[in-house]
């Protein structure tokens, strides 16, 4: 009977599969059952799509893929207490920070010693549609709304625990965790926030008012989201990875998740050194 049960979820694509067939045969050698998962293509996915549920019982998923394969395999996780380490296949690597070249001998060290982690807050996304739940994600870079390549500015009308904010006029509005700060929300010119800072980070893309900046607000808040009536051809996505079709008929609500999701770090990881590298301060390279 295996020791362990552990999860390997794959990017689509010819280096990372030969890297994760290896990997397998190396795990298995090891008397570790091998739960293994392909990433979806790349592609805008509708809402409702489904991608089934990790297994309960593993022990850890490692992730071989970039950043998006990492955000397919928080969605496969859920909301179970299963850590989850990236290795790095792709061109970004917030996420998926550590080196195809250290794949054995980190996992070496997961499946041997005990290991930290490090809880990633996630957001709760319901979309009510007149009175009735059509959607409801959770996510952990960011929720966006934007308006087709045609379309005129959205109006978004923005709460804040019930209480009326503003009414974006923009080409969309960005609401992320800490951890998505350096996604999306980055580059519509929003604060690099460091994942253990507790809230959330609401970004206008490409205001219509020059006076709307981000705004970062505690992570207890409740926001709660409508369009402008007659608006159309607007987009909500979630993490990327999924999304929706809204108009004037839907509420959008967004709040601090229950479970955030816990990624396994290591003792010479640390969050600045890949900050710096990833943005190329002081003369770091990617």
């Amino acid at each position: 009977m295996a020791l362990k049960k552990t999860g390997l979820f794959v990017k689509i694509d010819t280096e990372a599969g030969r890297k994760a067939d290896e990997f397998e045969k190396w795990l298995r050698l090891k008397d570790i059952e091998v739960v293994r998962k392909e990433g979806r293509s790349s592609g805008r996915r509708t809402q409702g799509e489904n991608t089934g549920t990790a297994p309960g019982d593993m022990f850890c998923v490692f992730v071989l893929g970039g950043d998006g394969t990492f955000l397919s395999a928080a969605r496969w996780v859920g909301e179970q207490n299963i850590p989850v380490i990236g290795i790095k296949f792709g061109e970004v690597g917030f996420l998926a920070d550590i080196t195809e070249d250290r794949l054995f001998s980190v996992a070496e060290t997961v499946l041997n010693k005990p290991f930290a982690t490090d809880p990633r807050m996630r957001l709760s996304v319901t979309v009510i549609r007149e009175g009735k739940t059509i959607a409801r994600e959770t996510v952990l870079n960011d929720v966006v709304i934007n308006k087709g390549a045609l379309a005129r500015l959205a109006h978004i009308e923005t709460e804040i625990d019930d209480h009326y904010l503003t009414t974006y006029r923009a080409d969309g509005l960005i609401i992320s965790t800490p951890t998505g700060s350096t996604a999306y929300s980055l580059a519509a010119g929003g604060p690099v926030i460091h994942p253990s800072v507790p809230g959330i980070i609401m970004t206008p893309i490409c205001p219509f008012t020059l006076t709307n900046r981000p705004l970062m607000i505690p992570d207890s808040v409740r926001i709660k989201i409508r369009l402008a009536k007659k608006t159309s051809d607007v987009l909500l996505t979630f993490d990327g990875q999924i999304g929706l079709d809204i108009d004037d008929r839907d509420v959008i609500v967004i709040a601090k998740g229950l479970y955030p999701l816990h990624i396994i770090t290591l003792p010479d990881q640390h969050y600045f050194d890949v900050l710096k590298a990833k943005l190329r301060w002081s003369g770091g390279r990617v």
